[in-house]
């Protein structure tokens, strides 16, 4: 197939369209969180890590300095690195049971995702 031609200083026309006001509206309302306790999952992953485990934490309501702080105290605990990455905490090794007993603790409801 060939590849259309542009040219400097045109607009092209958008490929999608502009949302309407009552769209975006809509969308907003349907992206809203939902009340309630958080989901908070404690998974392992290991692809992309060169077939070494992590455990991920994801689901946590909490600011990105919180998810720091957070993340250094289970860290602490499994005597192991991390880091935080998307949102999530991710410690290295396979420690899910003991992260999710500390989570527990501190009050939030975790639990164990995955095989």
């Amino acid at each position: 197939m060939k590849a259309k031609q542009t040219f400097r200083g045109v607009v092209l026309k958008s490929r999608f369209p502009v949302q309407s006001e009552l769209s975006r509206t809509r969308m907003q309302h349907a992206a809203a969180p939902a009340t309630g306790p958080a989901k908070v999952r404690v998974g392992r992953e290991v692809s992309g890590r060169g077939g070494k485990a992590v455990a991920v934490i994801s689901g946590l309501p909490l600011s990105t300095e919180a998810l720091e702080e957070l993340a250094t105290r289970l860290k602490k605990l499994c005597g192991a690195g991390g880091a935080v990455r998307n949102g999530t905490i991710e410690i290295q090794g396979d420690h899910r049971d003991r992260l999710v007993v500390e989570l527990t603790k501190l009050g939030y409801e975790a639990k164990r995702s995955g095989g």
